[in-house]
């Protein structure tokens, strides 16, 4: 245990600790043009994202006249083979993110991903970005099995699992995430980064940047 209000805080990846808006819209457009659709805008991607790459691919098929479930499957290789293969071109941590996790570490916190990107994925991207050894525990939105995905809370569960237990609690940028920590009963951090409308997720607290997250957790309670 530490005198920090929390032994284990989990983080979601995407839209949280990372902006991988345009390399995951590169992919998209990829998919698309592919398919001799139209392409969508950087803004529009980031408006379908958080549910997992199943329901991006099919939203943005949906925006781009529909497609049968044989399709939508086929044209989902097609981007997780683009995104893949250009997973950190543009992708970079928010400012302060870095700082805010390490200054965590420091006081003992065990730091975790509970992301609904394919965990493979999530392993390569913060390889890429040098960013995997600062966290203990990586989920993705496929650890746990189908429908086991944020914003059910048994990705959360695991993590508390594999931490060994503590007081704990979530950052996230969607309601997916808040959904998730209610549920697993978890205080909750929504970063508001402009991605969408934040105030009316009822999350425990909302800061605008990372150098607010450790003085926020101070003020939560497990």
């Amino acid at each position: 245990m530490t005198d920090f209000s929390f032994d284990i805080v989990g983080f979601d990846l995407d839209g949280t600790l990372v902006d991988s808006s345009g390399d995951l819209a590169a992919a998209v457009n990829v998919m698309l043009a592919h398919d001799g659709r139209p392409t969508l805008a950087v803004r529009q991607v980031v408006a379908m994202t958080g549910g997992g790459v199943a329901r991006l691919v099919r939203l943005a098929l949906e925006a781009t006249g529909g497609a049968a479930p044989d399709e939508a499957a086929r044209l989902q290789a097609v981007m997780l083979a683009s995104y893949e293969a250009n997973i950190a071109v543009l992708t970079r941590p928010y400012p302060g993110a870095v700082a805010a996790i390490e200054t965590l570490r420091a006081r003992g916190v065990q730091v975790a991903i509970v992301t609904n990107k394919l965990a493979a994925l999530s392993e390569k991207l913060l390889a890429e970005l040098g960013l995997r050894g600062l966290f203990d525990i990586v989920i993705g939105g496929d650890t746990m099995g189908p429908g086991k995905q944020k914003p059910d809370p048994a990705p959360i569960h695991e993590m508390v699992r594999r931490a060994g237990g503590g007081r704990t609690a979530f950052v996230g940028d969607t309601m997916f995430d808040v959904t998730a920590a209610r549920h697993a009963s978890v205080p909750v951090v929504v970063v508001n980064f402009g991605r969408e409308p934040v105030d009316g997720f009822g999350a425990d607290a909302v800061i605008d940047h990372f150098d607010a997250l450790i003085p926020t957790l101070e003020t939560l309670h497990a």
